[in-house]
């Protein structure tokens, strides 16, 4: 993947869960809450995870920190699911700065979150509203998609 999708998620993602942060202490809360999330979804349809919650929770990890550090408050990130897929949704306040893949920079210096986001999901993407800038990434509900 070269670059990054700019179009909002699927349109036919439905919202599984959400959680609203203010600092990066609230990160192991999200993490907990995501990986149970996902196994409980993942029971109701008979889904198997494998790696899919570990992967998922690096890259909302890396996400949401970058939205907290960089962004303005608060931080809300979704769990959205299709049919076949789960959906990642960050989204900060600040709609002045646009998610950038770090090619440039050297590889201690930080921004290397879309590039972790962009190896371990399907697609990855943003897309800005009137009030919020919001990053994506799509990952299969069961592992052997």
């Amino acid at each position: 993947m070269n670059g990054l999708s700019t179009s909002p998620p699927p349109p036919d993602a439905e919202e599984l869960n959400a959680w609203t942060l203010e600092t990066p202490a609230q990160l192991k809360g999200l993490r907990a809450g995501l990986v149970e999330a996902l196994n409980t979804h993942a029971s109701v349809m008979n889904s198997e995870l494998d790696g899919i919650p570990e992967r998922m929770v690096l890259v909302v990890t890396e996400l949401a920190t970058n939205a907290i550090k960089h962004g303005h408050p608060p931080t809300r990130i979704r769990l959205l699911r299709t049919g076949d897929q789960f959906v990642l949704d960050v989204a900060d306040h600040d709609l002045t700065a646009f998610p950038e893949l770090a090619e440039t920079r050297p590889i201690n210096a930080g921004g290397r979150g879309l590039h972790l986001a962009q190896a371990f999901a399907l697609e990855v993407g943003w897309y800005a509203t009137h009030d919020t800038k919001h990053i994506w990434a799509v990952f299969p509900i069961d592992a052997e998609s």
